[in-house]
């Protein structure tokens, strides 16, 4: 079996059968890791997937791996959450497929939102930092306790409650869209131009 063999695509309601295996994954990971992943109901799983929030990889109809995208603060952040690969499909740089493209599909919904990721696994911080991601303190993420609240589900909650949500096991880890331009250009400038265009149309 080699990566092309696997499908990686946005999840639609087809795919809405694999949520249970998804959990199951997710929640094996955790267990094996002894860090923390948040868990989520069904429910939420399927919300994201009907949304075209979500990315599948599948293999002849079974299911390999997965990830999830979530908007914060009317569209100001989003998160890249959830990045499974099914312990049969390892050491294919699966993992690297699917987060490439539920990058690009968060870039494409949202060209300015900033993204943010919480991870303690090394390989999501490396691929995290080939995206263009950055180390960021907590205060650099979204302050809407929607977020937050999610991370109840992870077994080293308390230690972000003891810090005040200061840190925690995860490192945060940030793409800041404006960073990304070709070159800045300072407002003064961009207010310039913008006087020089309406005079010209006026004359």
């Amino acid at each position: 079996m080699k990566l092309d063999d696997i499908t990686v695509e946005v999840a639609s309601e087809k795919h809405l059968v694999y949520v249970d295996q998804i959990l199951e994954a997710i929640e094996n990971a955790a267990k094996v890791r002894g860090t923390g992943i948040a868990r989520r109901k069904p429910e939420y799983l399927a919300q994201k997937i009907k949304e075209a929030k979500a990315v599948i990889a599948l293999y002849e109809g079974r299911f390999a791996g997965f990830s999830y995208i979530e908007t914060w603060e009317h569209k100001r952040y989003v998160t890249t959450s959830g990045l499974i690969v099914h312990p049969d499909f390892r050491g294919l740089s699966l993992a690297k497929k699917i987060k490439d493209l539920t990058f690009s599909l968060a870039r494409t919904r949202w060209p300015n939102a900033k993204i943010f990721s919480l991870t303690s696994g090394a390989a999501v911080m490396v691929m995290n930092t080939q995206l263009g991601y950055k180390p960021v303190t907590f205060a650099e993420l979204t302050t809407d306790d929607a977020f937050w609240k999610g991370c109840e589900g992870c077994v080293n909650v308390d230690v972000l409650k003891r810090t005040d949500r200061h840190f925690c096991i995860c490192t945060a880890m940030l793409f800041d869209p404006e960073e990304h331009l070709p070159a800045k250009i300072p407002q003064e400038v961009l207010d310039r131009i913008a006087l020089l265009e309406s005079q010209s149309k006026e004359s």
